[in-house]
Parts: structure tokens; sequence; C-alpha cells
């Protein structure tokens, strides 16, 4: 335990401060602080399926929208912690607002776009991405015999 755990417990002086400090520059401070998910993509046949770590967040929180050619995914983390938890040292959880933003290509509409949420990862298949993007070979003819 680091001292200044120790000292917060114990010293009601410090406590006051804690919550003096808490109170004028935490909505501040909330606002900076809110969070990005990590998120992968992964090509599964002509799909693109992209998850996002969301966990601790209640899926009726999250929206997946296509917006002008974008997929936007958005939500919040809520700090469901009682407030004027004093035996609370220290988080390393983020809370707050989130908002991601990933370019679809031209031919796709929302109609390709599926999502599923499960144990804390948000799923979003991408139908179609790949198709008809596989390479074709081009036959390079001989010029030698050509006339001009």
């Amino acid at each position: 335990m680091s001292t200044l755990s120790v000292r917060s417990r114990r010293d009601p002086l410090f406590a006051e401060f804690d919550a003096l400090v808490r109170s004028t520059i935490a909505p501040a401070a909330r606002e900076r602080l809110d969070f990005t998910p990590a998120a992968e993509s992964v090509r599964d046949g002509d799909d693109v399926v992209l998850r996002m770590d969301l966990p601790g967040i209640d899926p009726g929180e999250v929206s997946v929208e296509v917006v002008t050619g974008r997929l936007v995914v958005s939500g919040e983390r809520v700090d469901q912690r009682a407030d004027g938890d004093a035996t609370s040292t220290i988080s390393e959880v983020r809370y707050g607002a989130f908002k991601r933003s990933f370019g679809l290509p031209s031919h796709l509409g929302p109609d390709a776009v599926s999502a599923a949420y499960d144990r804390g990862v948000l799923s979003i298949r991408v139908a179609g991405v790949y198709a008809g993007t596989e390479p074709t070979r081009i036959t390079v003819a001989d010029g030698a015999g050509s006339t001009e």
C-alpha cells in the first residue's frame, strides 16, 4: 500500500482536501479523461469484422450508425461508484463518453453492417468490403512483332 493511500485513510484533513479537489477539478477532468476503446479489425473472407473492447458498458448505451460513408460507434461508460467513496484511492478505469469513426467503402451502405455484443466485446461485421477486390492478372503482349 502506498504512503498516499495510508495517509488519506488516517488523516481527516487530507481526506477533506481530497474531497474538495475532486469536487472542483473532477468535472473538468472527467471531460478530458473520456476514453477511446481499443479496436481491431480482421478480414473474414469478403467481410471485415471490427472488434471493440467495451467492458462494463451496458449494450443499450452503445450506438452503431452509418453516417455519410462512415461507421460511427459511440456510447458511454457510466461511473457507478458511490459518491463520496472514501476507500477508492486509485482508479485506472476510464469513464465517460466515447466516439470512434471508421471509413466505409463507397459501395457499402447500412445494410452491410451488423453488430453484436458479447462479454464486453462489441463485434461489428461489415459485409462485402473485399468483394471483387481480388487481383486479376493481365497478360502482357510481346511488342516485338507489332507494327505501328
